[in-house]
């Protein structure tokens, strides 16, 4: 028994902005990241290897959550295209449509559910699969139970792959965030610090708190040390409030869902698939189900 967890608002960027044909539907609305999040998660569910049985997909919809609150320069809604922004609900109702649990994410993030399911579960599974490249979902890794998969590049990340990939431990992600900044979700980091420097550092203290103010009682000497432990006495504040953007939440609210038995597949509803397909006149991906739900 396996835990699939996804991050559906990537999936569906990543459709959007990809060199697939456009798509529209009857009445004229672009669809295209819709079609192409679907085509995805026909896939993973028919993956033999992936072996499916629990699954949920996770949605960042509106794209702001309580962080906005705490920083101004966190990732919000600005710049989204508005068709795919005219898409985010219609996301969630092709992912039911596929007889698979939506979370629809208000004041937390996609990335806080796929972190609470993780925790919540990862003794009462095989495994949990945290589909997502993000480098933040390193931190929920536990050795070999939750591991990240990048499907992309066919990569399965456990305990060690995070640690040889960023130079930290999982629980020091957050910490590597905050000095090094994360672009994707705003966070700027410090000056100075690159991820080169960051993990050396923090693989040698571990936290931020750990580290000491001055470079001369560092456990090693990133170039530049003495000018990077002076910015971080300056923006130590600045360095614990990227940190706590970056840290996941592990008890967001899970919409729908009281129980793992919520989260198991039993195949693509017929009638709500079939319908919906007509609706979005998708001809080709109404074929494609291999299983269908009793």
């Amino acid at each position: 028994m396996r835990l699939h967890l996804v991050d559906g608002t990537y999936e569906l960027y990543r459709a959007h902005f990809s060199p697939r044909p456009g798509h529209a539907a009857p009445d004229g609305q672009d669809v295209k990241a819709t079609v192409g999040l679907m085509s995805s998660l026909l896939a993973l569910l028919h993956d033999a290897d992936e072996a499916v049985t629990h699954v949920a997909v996770a949605f960042d919809n509106p794209i702001r959550s309580f962080r906005n609150a705490l920083f101004d320069g966190y990732k919000s809604d600005e710049g989204v295209p508005p068709e795919l922004r005219a898409q985010f609900d219609l996301a969630e109702e092709a992912v039911r449509a596929l007889g698979v649990t939506a979370w629809s994410m208000k004041d937390q993030e996609a990335d806080d559910a796929l972190a609470t399911a993780a925790a919540r579960w990862a003794d009462a599974v095989e495994q949990v699969r945290l589909l997502t490249p993000d480098k933040d979902l390193g931190q929920c890794v536990r050795g070999s139970r939750v591991v990240q998969v990048d499907r992309r590049q066919e990569r399965v990340l456990d305990e060690d792959a995070v640690r040889a990939k960023l130079g930290v431990p999982p629980a020091s992600v957050p910490d590597l965030l905050a000095l090094m900044g994360d672009a994707a979700d705003g966070i700027p980091g410090l000056p100075g610090f690159g991820e080169k420097g960051a993990s050396a550092l923090l693989s040698a203290h571990g936290h931020l708190e750990d580290i000491p103010a001055e470079a001369s009682e560092w456990k090693v000497r990133p170039r530049g040390a003495e000018k990077l432990a002076a910015t971080l006495r300056e923006h130590r504040d600045a360095a614990l409030l990227y940190r706590r953007l970056a840290t996941l939440v592990t008890d967001a609210p899970l919409p729908g869902t009281s129980s793992l038995e919520d989260l198991a597949w039993k195949g693509v509803p017929a009638a709500v698939y079939e319908a919906f397909c007509d609706r979005l006149g998708l001809t080709t991906l109404k074929r494609r189900p291999k299983r269908w739900a009793p």
